[in-house]
């Protein structure tokens, strides 16, 4: 399954980089771009807890082989329209939305079945097997994309993505689970989000980390469904540029993944947090300011590895703080804001960049997060130090060996693995 899930992995991400690039070539509007990438991703924000009820009632394996070969279907029928040369952005972002769709109603599935696959002991470490599956796949998916890019075309490269969901097929056709047991809660998934949102209201850190997670998503996030515009309008380079661009901010989210532990473990939660965040905003301004493509991509290479700090630390602080009988409706509610602010702020920035262009875009949402963290700490300080994994007043830090990498990351236009 993790093999299968990397080379489907390294299939959405050459679909990702193809899509913001054909977007962006056909119209040189970063509104379409934005829209088309967002359109990939609400669906994870609005359905996944429509998949999260379905994983409980239906075979997981059977539900996540139909939900991949709804994907592949999605993935095929966009190759052929491409290169056909009966595509228009409209259908672009329909496409890019159901193929969005089948991917979120089906992730829950692949999560679910992750305690059955392994022993109880070894859950952590395959969790972190699987952030660093997803870290691979953004590295290695986007290199591939730009030599298919320019060597043949989009349509070759979503050809590739609805071949790769196939991996996924054949390995879950030699997955043996334990039989299937249904939920027997009468209660409504509405009931149990309405009481999720009042613990995660409850305790400070999940409180503070829902927060600043929807600021980020809100004005930072909206950077990554702009790649294709920034390279292909800001920079002024062809199908390569995209690329290199999402290809360094993947490395520097790998590299940045693999610091954060010991980091954390050093200064503290709470100040590495904050440390992120402060740092995002400053790597982001600077990669809005660079005006070749080598030096955007170093920026970016700060921006991923001070992004995925952010993302897995407020994750982390998260999953220490929320009461355990809570703690899968919070996160829920953590992903559910990433899932549905982000793709708002991206559809809104990509609207401004078409007028204001989209490095003077950039620049202007880090200097937007930089200024809302800097006005949180002088107004809010108790926030940034709930984001402490402190239990109680004067206890010792939580150890935090292995941060859990958010595995919705924001770079992809469908949520497949």
């Amino acid at each position: 399954m993790w093999s299968s899930a990397l080379v489907s992995n390294v299939g959405s991400w050459m679909q990702t980089v193809a899509l913001g690039t054909l977007v962006t070539l056909q119209t040189h509007n970063a509104f379409w771009t934005a829209l088309t990438l967002a359109a990939g991703f609400i669906p994870m924000g609005i359905l996944a807890p429509i998949g999260g009820v379905l994983a409980d009632r239906l075979d997981r394996r059977r539900w996540l082989i139909v939900t991949t070969l709804a994907e592949a279907a999605f993935a095929a029928c966009l190759a052929a329209l491409v290169a056909s040369g009966l595509t228009s952005p409209g259908i672009l972002v329909l496409l890019s939305f159901l193929g969005g769709s089948a991917g979120a109603i089906g992730f829950p599935s692949y999560q679910s079945m992750l305690p059955d696959l392994v022993e109880r002991d070894d859950l952590l470490a395959a969790v972190s097997l699987s952030s660093a599956q997803w870290n691979m796949g953004r590295v290695i998916g986007p290199a591939l994309a730009g030599v298919v890019l320019v060597v043949w075309s989009p349509a070759a490269a979503f050809s590739i993505n609805a071949a790769s969901f196939f991996a996924v097929v054949l390995a879950l056709g030699f997955v043996r689970l334990p039989p299937h047991v249904r939920s027997q809660t009468r209660e409504g998934i509405v009931s149990r989000l309405r009481a999720g949102a009042r613990a995660a209201l409850d305790e400070p850190g999940c409180r503070a980390a829902i927060a600043l997670i929807s600021v980020v998503a809100l004005l930072g996030s909206p950077f990554i469904g702009l790649v294709a515009a920034m390279a292909i309008d800001g920079l002024h380079r062809r199908a390569g540029g995209p690329a290199v661009l999402t290809t360094a901010q993947g490395i520097g989210a790998v590299l940045g993944a693999l610091a954060l532990a010991p980091m954390a473990r050093r200064f503290g939660q709470q100040r590495v947090v904050t440390v992120a965040v402060t740092a995002f905003s400053v790597a982001l301004i600077f990669y809005g300011l660079s005006s070749t493509l080598p030096l955007a991509a170093v920026a970016i290479f700060f921006v991923g590895g001070t992004y995925i700090w952010v993302l897995s630390g407020l994750n982390t602080v998260v999953q220490l703080r929320a009461p355990e009988a809570a703690r899968g409706r919070i996160l829920s509610l953590y992903m559910m804001a990433l899932g549905t602010i982000y793709p708002i702020g991206l559809i809104i920035q990509g609207a401004i960049a078409q007028h204001i262009g989209v490095r003077t875009m950039t620049v202007l949402s880090g200097v937007l997060v930089l200024g809302v963290v800097a006005a949180l700490l002088a107004l809010r300080p108790a926030m940034f130090r709930a984001l402490s994994t402190t239990t109680g007043p004067g206890e010792p830090a939580l150890d935090v060996t292995v941060p859990e990498v958010a595995e919705v990351d924001l770079g992809r236009a469908d949520a497949s693995d």
